[in-house]
């Protein structure tokens, strides 16, 4: 399991960008976050265009499949969502890992236990602004 911005466990961070001018301003390497919005779809396929790791926040199972479809190498998706997520990711053998937000230490375990690929604590997201 990924656990994403955990007080005492190394781990990458996510850069929240809002268009394609912010990708600039972000380390070489970095792993982009956007949220899913057609108004985005342009950042989209700059980032798959140039081989860019990405990750797509995602509210509803068929922004999951675009998601999926778009090249995203992580989908963050709500609580709700987080099983049903899981098991279309594993029916259709999708590239991206599923993780969910979480605010609680203990959140860690239920999502274990349901098999979830990974959890993200919020201060494992940058914002960066153009």
């Amino acid at each position: 399991m990924f656990i994403f911005g955990h007080r005492f466990l190394p781990s990458k961070n996510f850069y929240h960008i809002f268009d394609i001018d912010a990708i600039f301003k972000t380390p070489p390497h970095a792993t982009l976050f956007i949220t899913w919005e057609e108004n985005n779809l342009d950042i989209i396929h700059y980032m798959r265009e140039n081989h860019l790791n990405f990750a797509l926040e995602v509210n509803t199972i068929t922004e999951l499949l675009y998601a999926a479809s778009l090249g995203a190498s992580y989908i963050f998706v709500p609580q709700e969502l987080v099983k049903t997520a899981q098991s279309i990711a594993e029916t259709y053998l999708f590239d991206a890992k599923i993780i969910v937000f979480i605010e609680e230490e203990s959140d860690i375990e239920e999502m274990a236990l349901l098999g979830i690929d990974g959890v993200v604590f919020a201060n494992a997201i940058i914002k960066i602004t153009s």
